[in-house]
């Protein structure tokens, strides 16, 4: 079969691999009828994420058609059956699966020790990332193995197109976890840095959810204006200064309620803090650039909430933490627990209360995935997601 390969840094390639196979009695394989190009691929792609190695198969935002079922999850799946594949990889058995913290399953990260001794304890599987999360191959991919599928799927009717239902395995859970940790009230100002992918579903959830406003942080002209379409009020960070304006918004009190949607590879101005982590970074001694956590923590109204869906890989430095517990903020953050929110989004998209293929900007054939991860990180051709097509 034909998938997008890593082979090191910017080095994806459309290879010819391996077909996969029923290696467990509750494995299924799924032939891919849609993918797509996360950011946190392009950790990989940058390769600021370790361990990844030469050969691996890229990917963990996918659907597609059940085409063989193992022994153990017949039960709940059959061939023919229409699937998105979330990216937490779960068992549905061990302590954490069953209190619905499905990110970090214990049973699922083949890798286990290994991710132990960098972390403490191992967090879940995870498609198409790295040996940290176990190896699995990824969805970029004619074909892919699920493991402990009999769990770790989302079953779609008919009715819904791939675009509507595709993001359901990745960005529109995510976004909505990060906007539901925050406890939203109708009274809060909801503040949202970055207005990628995860941003705009971020951006929409808090909406559905009820904030009084809503107020979205980027710097590229189609994501903020994607973010006001959605009811956001934009800030470009390039053109004024956040912390003044998210005041002048809030009366000089600051948000309630502040989401981190960007992760490690903030980009800032010529700022005193944005230097200093690129020279860290540099210098091999700080591996993600905490730009808007500090940020948000300066700005965020005591006792408010400080959530955060983007990615972190590593070290940080210079994070004013006394500030925080001084100001008494609440951090929640993690991985997405995506089987937890599916059910009710997966109404919602039924109900017309969203349709998530309004983020889609670029369709293109699995061949071409190389070169628009490329042009996915570079924000070129008003670029904000790209689905493939296998």
């Amino acid at each position: 079969m034909k998938a997008l390969v890593w082979h090191g840094t910017a080095d994806i390639r459309y290879d010819t691999v391996p077909d996969p196979e029923i290696e467990q009695p509750r494995d299924a394989i799924v032939k891919v009828t849609s993918c797509a190009i996360c950011g946190s691929d392009l950790h990989l792609y940058d390769h600021v994420m370790p361990g990844m190695e030469k050969g691996d198969i890229m990917g963990h935002e996918f659907m597609g058609e059940v085409v063989d079922v193992g022994a153990e999850a017949k039960s709940a799946l059959k061939v023919g059956d229409r699937v998105v594949v979330p990216f937490t990889i779960w068992c549905g058995e061990c302590d954490q699966c069953r209190r619905g913290n499905y990110s970090v399953c214990e049973r699922s990260n083949r890798n286990k020790a290994m991710a132990d001794k960098l972390f403490g304890h191992a967090t879940a599987g995870l498609f198409g990332y790295t040996h940290l999360t176990g190896g699995y191959a990824g969805g970029q991919a004619e074909y892919v193995r699920v493991p402990f599928a009999d769990r770790t799927h989302v079953k779609i009717p008919n009715g819904l197109s791939d675009e509507q239902v595709l993001f359901l395995g990745d960005i529109f859970p995510t976004g909505w976890q990060a906007a539901a940790q925050c406890d939203i009230q109708p009274t809060d100002t909801v503040a949202i840095w970055g207005c990628g992918p995860v941003g705009q579903m971020t951006i929409r959830s808090a909406v559905l959810l009820g904030a009084k406003q809503v107020i979205a942080i980027d710097r590229v002209p189609e994501r903020l204006s994607m973010a006001k379409a959605g009811g956001a009020i934009t800030i470009n960070f390039e053109e004024e200064s956040v912390v003044e304006r998210l005041n002048e918004l809030t009366g000089g009190k600051g948000p309630e309620k502040c989401i981190d949607a960007v992760g490690m590879e903030a980009h800032a101005t010529a700022t005193l803090d944005s230097i200093y982590d690129r020279a860290k970074q540099a210098l091999m001694l700080e591996s993600d650039r905490a730009h808007v956590l500090r940020e948000m923590m300066y700005v965020c109204r005591p006792a408010g909430t400080l959530s955060i869906p983007g990615v972190y890989g590593g070290l940080i430095d210079k994070v004013p933490f006394g500030m925080s517990m001084n100001k008494g903020l609440t951090w929640r953050m993690g991985q997405t627990h995506v089987n937890r929110w599916t059910d009710d989004l997966l109404r919602r998209i039924q109900e017309g209360q969203i349709d998530p293929s309004f983020v889609i900007t670029h369709t293109v054939g699995l061949a071409e995935g190389p070169g628009m991860y490329e042009t996915f990180r570079d924000k070129r051709d008003g670029c904000i997601k790209v689905v493939l097509k296998p």
